[in-house]
């Protein structure tokens, strides 16, 4: 007997949510990420170029949107992050609007601060960083001109 394949459960999973958080303007109505606020974050892959779609939860601090890169707590970090740090312009899917927007690593305090809201607004993102012995990045997403 074969055992499915998670990732094609993931990857239904993720389909799912894109076209219903497209279907409401950027509201998700349905499944784990219900009422949470969600944003689609498109990337330039790293390595091929291509373009890449995540959705992700997400914090605001000022009009600064704020994203963990937490991968779940895995030991190593998620490809989108990895992609941002090569081509740091990206595209944002939030609150029914969509906007080019320039990602940055936040580091030391400013990190700890912004790591520590969110993980208040989202308390899964406490658990990540104890399951890892990484430090997970936060990155801030400023709206282009």
């Amino acid at each position: 007997m074969s055992v499915p394949d998670p990732r094609a459960a993931f990857a239904a999973m993720t389909a799912a949510l894109i076209e219903d958080f497209r279907a409401h303007r950027g509201t998700v109505t349905a499944g784990p990420f219900a009422g949470r606020q969600v944003l689609l974050l498109t990337t330039t892959g790293a390595r091929s170029g291509a373009q890449r779609l995540a959705p992700l939860v997400y914090t605001r601090d000022g009009d600064r949107y704020v994203i963990v890169a937490s991968k779940g707590g895995a030991p190593d970090h998620p490809a989108w992050y990895r992609n941002l740090l090569a081509n740091p312009v990206a595209t944002v899917e939030a609150g029914g609007e969509t906007f080019r927007a320039r990602a940055t690593v936040i580091d030391g305090a400013e990190r700890d601060r912004l790591y520590a809201r969110h993980a208040a607004m989202h308390p899964s993102f406490t658990e990540y960083q104890q399951r890892t012995s990484r430090v997970i990045p936060v990155v801030v997403l400023e709206r282009m001109g």
